[in-house]
């Protein structure tokens, strides 16, 4: 009898941590187009829906997308960003819908109590008001578990009920990575792909694929006042109150929310690995150290993912 080499297969072990991060996001990515019937990727051109987009192309490329791609714009974004935005999208070929705060406003659904409120909270109204215009039945977006401690209450597959709000107590088991996206009519999932991902898993999986992100993640030149222990960037929606100095530091931003509540930070960072090196070293979450609309109790995550944000 001919003897029969032995093939060495591949050892688990020798995955990495960002291997073992990807394969279980592209799973969740195939279980929400496989279970659901009209599933939607929530993109902004930040860099955790820049990472899910990435997971998207692995999972399903060559083909086309099994979902478009929504953007709930409050219409105070970096413009960095959401040329951003429209780049990656027309470079995939993949549908952009985007549906703005300011046409909520307009047609008298968000109603601001002074001009320069801050638009972030109103997006859940504009995105509820997407999720029904489409019969969208899963959204599936880029939160993790690390941004803030009501993120890390929710399940991957989140279940929202017919008003479009989250309740934990009313979630379902997540048994041997087993998920159930089955809702009726008028009820949604939304699903977290990156979910168990950190802010240094997603710096540190930017950096081993090289991907593009917008310029303002990078250290740069800003004129900035400091305000409550933050730096604010002065621009037309954020001018310098009186008596406050204005400088020009050299910062980056951690987060690229709406720009009436996203600060950045000072940083001589500009590239993959040294915005790495400053991540490992930060002992403030990337919220609790930019968004000044995160530091109120009227504003707290848990509320407004109780009214159906994202």
């Amino acid at each position: 009898m001919a003897r029969q080499e032995s093939v060495a297969l591949p050892s688990a072990r020798t995955l990495s941590h960002l291997d073992w991060l990807e394969s279980e996001a592209i799973h969740i990515l195939r279980e929400v187009a496989g279970q659901a019937a009209r599933p939607v990727l929530l993109f902004s051109g930040g860099k955790d829906s820049i990472v899910l987009l990435h997971l998207a192309t692995k999972a399903f490329r060559p083909a086309r997308f099994p979902f478009p791609l929504m953007h709930i714009d409050t219409g105070h974004n970096f413009p960095e960003v959401i040329e951003f935005r429209d780049h990656r999208a027309a470079e995939l070929g993949e549908r952009l819908i985007v549906r703005s705060v300011e046409q909520s406003i307009e047609a008298g659904r968000v109603v601001l109590r002074t001009p320069d409120e801050s638009r972030n909270k109103h997006q859940s109204v504009t995105l509820l008001d997407a999720i029904a215009e489409f019969g969208f039945d899963a959204c599936i977006g880029g939160a993790r578990r690390d941004e803030e401690k009501a993120r890390a209450k929710e399940r991957v597959f989140s279940f929202r009920d017919g008003w479009g709000q989250w309740d934990p107590k009313n979630q379902r088991p997540e048994l041997w990575n087993l998920y159930n996206a089955r809702v009726a009519a008028g009820e949604h999932m939304r699903v977290f792909p990156i979910s168990n991902w950190t802010e240094l898993d997603v710096w540190q999986y930017i950096a081993r694929e090289q991907l593009a992100v917008p310029s303002i993640y990078f250290a740069h030149l800003r004129p900035v006042v400091q305000r409550g222990g933050a730096l604010v960037p002065v621009t037309d929606l954020t001018p310098a109150r009186p008596g406050e100095p204005v400088e020009t530091v050299s910062v980056r931003f951690r987060t690229v929310g709406d720009i009436s509540c996203t600060c950045p930070v000072a940083s001589t960072a500009a590239t993959y690995e040294q915005i790495v090196a400053e991540t490992v070293e930060a002992t403030l979450t990337e919220r609790g150290a930019t968004r000044m609309d995160d530091q109120t109790s009227e504003a707290s995550m848990e509320q407004r993912k109780r009214e159906g944000y994202f």
